[in-house]
């Protein structure tokens, strides 16, 4: 099953990643983190759905794409409503960026097949296709276009 939905401006589609994530962390993982992998061109807001994604798990640190350092850990309080309401106990939320991955043995030195493993986190990928392959079947799809300078075509896949 495919969601498509258009945004019209940065700020919905931040809102939209809110949004999503209040959906996404009821999801069955059969003991498994919530993996979500994002695909789209440079500028197109990955970013910002994942921003808005972050708020979502009520994560209140400031969320910026970890380009260079590729993966930024977050604590995700189960005081937060999202989470209470959630059907697993949520701990911790990885948001990583492998813009800069030349080959998928970097990042799996950077402990990546414990981090999916771990049934307590939420794991948000932005250019996860640079590493589709060993990507987990699991994963939620996300592919974000351009329309024109501020619109934008965002398609959620297995859900």
């Amino acid at each position: 099953m495919s969601l498509e939905y258009i945004t019209n401006n940065h700020f919905q589609t931040k809102k939209l990643g809110e949004f999503f994530a209040r959906f996404a962390v009821f999801k069955k993982t059969k003991g498994k983190a919530i993996i979500i992998g994002l695909e789209g061109n440079l500028g197109t807001g990955k970013t910002t759905f994942i921003q808005g994604f972050a708020k979502g798990i009520g994560i209140k640190e400031k969320v910026l794409s970890p380009t260079f350092v590729l993966l930024k850990r977050f604590q995700v309080s189960p005081k937060s409503e999202p989470i209470k309401r959630a059907s697993f106990n949520f701990q911790e939320f990885y948001h990583i960026d492998c813009y800069r991955i030349e080959n998928s043995k970097e990042i799996l030195d950077l402990g990546f097949k414990e981090i999916i493993s771990n049934p307590k986190s939420i794991v948000v990928i932005e250019w996860a296709d640079k590493i589709k392959k060993i990507m987990p079947k699991n994963t939620i799809w996300i592919k974000i276009d351009f329309i024109t300078e501020t619109k934008r075509k965002i398609v959620i896949e297995k859900i």
